[in-house]
């Protein structure tokens, strides 16, 4: 009789006499214990391709000993520039399995964003799914580290004539169990890029048991097991998906690939696939509230986590209405995601809908794995537990970064004291829980994706005709928040909001680029500084006066 598929990986290393690292922690062994358990049970669906967990496995195989092949080893780079797809799934396994490094891509990034990426993380390989192709075509000449080009999806007409199909390619790997290249858990596993504070993408490096455990995490507090079925509304890209990619699979739950956030298809996969999971920006439980024919219920209770501004109470009743049970997280990049759950109490079960979403608006305490974390003064002395004095949120502990790819500096200032530096403040309520009330470092955070201020005024200070520039954040009902500029035109320049907003739009993603745009001198310190707190509380003022007028946060 055949071994089953997880007992030839052991007997394969055996036989080849390497070492297999049963302690530790890296979370390819999620894909080992779903071959064990799950083999014949559907792991993926992606359209209409469906996937058992081993036929997943077997690819994830063969991508991993084809990328061996193609000369990626231990160390290199490998990016990823796709939508929620099952090869975006499957890089997840196979890249780290030979001892390389994922670099996940955002697809809303501008060519030369993504050229940066591609530059500063020297990658070797990319995954390029073909309508995306675009991003890559203009700086192609540019990219001397870049040697293969493995293209999925459909290729657009005009794209690259390099590389080679995702499928052809596969068909160079093995099929047979593939034994990791992991030595370290502390060995780096992903880069993910954030613009942070300075205006510059930084590589946030994830090591291989820092993701172990934050997959595990997810898995205690999102309530996953071998019944869920876990909708990728969340970009996989985005933190690794939250880790969810590799907490899915341990505990051999479905996956199901959303390549587009749309509510038709949110809701058509609901019912089709009887989702039971997803995580969502605030946004996105917006617009699903807000599409959802009049009484609608979900088939099966459905967990909704949510980061970010949280959403308004009224979308939170909205929601669980519907038969949701919204979850609210925090955290950052450097965080691998989520650092803290609004852990619920069942003495809150009593209060009325509108207190238990207040409640639910909460930053919380620590995720069971990640129980570090403080709200600090200047002089990192905890703050007073009142619900009313501000302070810094610093964590620390198994599920922050390791560091800054190649920016020893920055790290270093990030993690001043022994301490991970959040930037963001908030109060510490007396029952323990955090509740953010503003970002120190300027960070926008418009439908849960950060925007640097620095960035955006960068690309302002390139037009000829404007003479200063700065950047904040204002509401917004359904982004949560997003950029207004504020500039000082040069003497005799005359431009429209149009003008300027067309300006950047040319020059950065779309999503960073102001919403609005105001003119006139900028109020500034004795030494010349921009007094950016003066102009946000001016915007907010406004905007929020605009949209209680027009009943936006209703």
């Amino acid at each position: 009789m055949e071994k089953p598929l997880f007992q030839k990986v052991w007997s394969k290393a055996q036989w080849k006499g390497l070492p297999v690292h049963r302690s530790l922690l890296t979370p390819i062994m999620f894909l080992e214990r779903a071959l064990h358990a799950f083999p014949e049970k559907t792991a993926v669906v992606d359209g209409e391709r469906r996937f058992t967990y081993a036929e997943f496995g077997s690819r994830v195989y063969r991508l991993a000993s084809a990328l061996r092949k193609a000369g990626i080893g231990k160390g290199d780079r490998v990016a990823v520039l796709s939508p929620n797809t099952v090869e975006f799934l499957e890089a997840y396994f196979a890249v780290p399995q030979i001892g390389a490094v994922l670099v996940p891509i955002n697809r809303l990034l501008s060519s030369e964003e993504v050229k940066y990426i591609l530059q500063h993380s020297e990658a070797k390989a990319i995954i390029l799914h073909g309508e995306l192709g675009h991003l890559l075509e203009p700086v192609w000449n540019e990219l001397e580290h870049l040697e293969q080009v493995i293209w999925t999806g459909p290729r657009e007409q005009g794209a690259l004539a390099t590389g080679r199909t995702y499928e052809a390619f596969l068909e160079d790997g093995s099929g047979d169990p593939f034994v990791y290249m992991v030595d370290d858990e502390d060995q780096t596993i992903s880069i993910n890029y954030t613009s942070g504070t300075t205006g510059r993408p930084k590589g946030v490096m994830y090591t291989h048991r820092g993701a172990y455990l934050n997959a595990m995490g997810e898995i205690v507090e999102a309530g996953l097991n071998a019944s869920s079925v876990y909708l990728h509304t969340l970009p996989m890209y985005h933190c690794n998906g939250w880790c969810y990619p590799w907490a899915v699979t341990g505990v051999g739950a479905l996956h199901v690939c959303l390549p587009k956030v749309r509510s038709e298809d949110i809701f058509r996969l609901i019912e089709k696939e009887m989702v039971t999971h997803l995580c969502a920006a605030p946004t996105v439980i917006i617009k699903m509230t807000a599409d959802a024919p009049s009484g609608y219920r979900f088939p099966r209770p459905l967990r909704i986590v949510t980061a970010a501004s949280p959403p308004p109470p009224a979308v939170i009743e909205r929601a669980e209405g519907m038969g949701a049970q919204v979850i609210h997280v925090y955290g950052l990049t450097e965080t691998y995601g989520p650092h803290t759950v609004c852990e619920w109490k069942e003495e809150w079960n009593g209060e009325d809908s509108k207190r238990r979403a207040l409640l639910k608006g909460r930053q919380g305490v620590g995720y069971i794995h990640a129980p570090e974390l403080r709200v600090v003064d200047e002089n990192m002395e905890d703050i007073p537990a009142d619900g009313e004095t501000v302070g810094e949120v610093i964590m620390r502990g198994n599920n922050v970064m390791k560091g800054y790819f190649r920016d020893e500096e920055a790290t270093a200032e990030a993690f001043r004291g022994g301490w991970f530096h959040s930037g963001d403040l908030a109060v510490m309520h007396p029952d323990g829980y955090i509740e953010l009330k503003d970002r120190k470092k300027d960070i926008i955070i418009s439908g849960g994706v950060n925007i640097s201020t620095i960035e955006v005024e960068r690309v302002l200070y390139q037009h000829p005709d404007i003479l200063e520039a700065a950047v904040v954040g204002v509401p917004d009902p359904y982004w949560g928040e997003v950029p207004k500029a504020f500039v000082t035109l040069r003497p005799g320049a005359q431009l429209t909001e149009e003008e300027v907003i067309a300006f950047t739009r040319e020059r950065l993603a779309h999503y960073k680029c102001p919403k609005e745009v105001a003119f006139g001198p900028l109020p500034k310190t004795s030494t010349g500084k921009v007094q950016k707190f003066k102009l946000r509380e001016q915007a907010r003022a406004e905007k929020e006066a605009q949209l209680a007028n027009q009943g936006g946060f209703s």
